[in-house]
């Protein structure tokens, strides 16, 4: 029985391990895209679903990835957001929409 818990908590500490080595992979590779200059409701749309901190966004740039961030501003705020999921349309092929989740500025 303890060749087996110590099979399991070693997949689990392995697994632990792999999964923070991933996020911290990701999170080198992310790219910041400042849209505080844009217009809402003309360069960009962002619809909130959850007071602000969740919200969708449609935009037209090319390159942005799950994982990136997204610098907004909402009224007098600035706010940082990272793009949880992403869908390119086929025409013009350069226009998204993408799940946003706030995020802290680090």
């Amino acid at each position: 029985m303890s060749r087996t818990r110590s099979a399991i908590n070693l997949n689990i500490i392995f697994s632990s391990f792999y999964n923070y080595i991933l996020r911290k992979t990701e999170n080198k590779h992310s790219k910041t895209y400042d849209y505080t200059q844009y217009v809402s409701g003309r360069d960009y749309i962002f619809e909130s679903t959850d007071n602000q901190t969740i919200g969708y966004m449609t935009g037209i740039r090319a390159g942005v990835q799950r994982g990136d961030y997204i610098i907004l501003c909402n009224s007098s705020n600035t706010c940082r957001y990272q793009v949880e999921d992403i869908d390119y349309y086929s025409e013009p092929p350069d226009m998204w929409i993408a799940l946003l989740q706030e995020v802290d500025f680090e």
